[in-house]
């Protein structure tokens, strides 16, 4: 069954005067169509301007179609009666973790989800210490959040998410303001949900090497659906994705190079250890 089915979207962002009179209009969206499975773990990438975030923004109903439809665990977003359900069955983490985090106590801010559903006491606790359990961060329970790094305070925000029992987290670029090792923590701590406890993943990020984590990745440009496959399928397509404005991971880009230059190598290299091994194949055949 599809957690997210986009039909035929298109979005509109319109500019008015004082006086209420349109003064442009920007599509930023512009008749696309896509699904994602319930489980899954999907990528969005785009260069800025894309339309990836405007996407992401539909998922959780922040945002009407101006045409079309997005209809999330079975449920069309355009339907105000709608939109609690909506929100409990899809999760939002914004890119900079300040923004979702309210409570000057880790377990507080965790807790503040279910406790805003009716959840009963003992079961928000409960849910408060698997949530930071799931996601590393029991230990900072007590703690400020003031006092955290910002890759701690993002797995602090999707543990807050996590407790509200969503069955999809939509992530928008929430690696984007962390450095390196705050990156890799919370990309680690999404893959975990997605693999152990089966939440539906719709990442958007302009990290390469975060796409290449996802079961399929949705390329955008310009409002449009301009390329959709498997990481291996995509970054196959170094030429094509530069054509984006978007990179590949350094080492798909070494093969490549590589490739271009005589060196049998396989297509779609994602990772060192696929480079290291097809390296191996090479020195075996000679």
């Amino acid at each position: 069954m599809d957690m997210i089915k986009v039909d035929n979207l298109s979005f509109e962002y319109i500019r008015r005067d004082e006086n209420g009179d349109v003064e442009s209009v920007h599509k930023a969206i512009d008749n696309v169509s896509f699904q994602v499975k319930k489980g899954d773990f999907v990528a969005i990438l785009g260069a800025n301007g894309s339309g990836k975030s405007t996407m992401a923004k539909h998922i959780n109903a922040i945002l009407y179609p101006t045409s079309g439809s997005v209809w999330v665990n079975g449920l069309n977003t355009a339907d105000d009666e709608n939109l609690w359900n909506i929100r409990q069955s899809a999760g939002m983490v914004f890119q900079n973790p300040d923004n979702q985090i309210i409570a000057t106590v880790v377990e507080e801010d965790v807790g503040f989800g279910p406790e805003n559903l009716g959840v009963p006491t003992d079961e928000i606790w409960e849910r408060v210490e698997k949530s930071l359990k799931a996601v590393g961060m029991l230990e900072y329970r007590h703690q400020s959040p003031n006092k955290l790094s910002g890759g701690q305070k993002q797995r602090v925000a999707i543990a807050g998410i996590m407790a509200m029992k969503p069955q999809c987290i939509v992530l928008d670029e929430p690696t984007a303001m962390l450095d390196p090792n705050g990156r890799k923590e919370v990309i680690s701590t999404v893959k975990e949900l997605n693999k152990k406890e089966k939440v539906t993943v719709l990442l958007i990020t302009h990290h390469m090497d975060e796409a290449v984590l996802a079961d399929k990745i949705i390329v955008m440009n310009k409002g449009h659906i301009v390329m959709q496959g498997t990481p291996k399928e995509i970054f196959t397509k170094v030429d094509e994705l530069k054509s984006y404005r978007l990179d590949v991971p350094q080492v798909t880009e070494l093969a490549y190079e590589l490739k271009k230059a005589g060196l049998p190598l396989d297509d779609g290299i994602l990772t060192v250890d696929e480079f290291v091994l097809s390296l191996k194949k090479i020195q075996h055949k000679d």
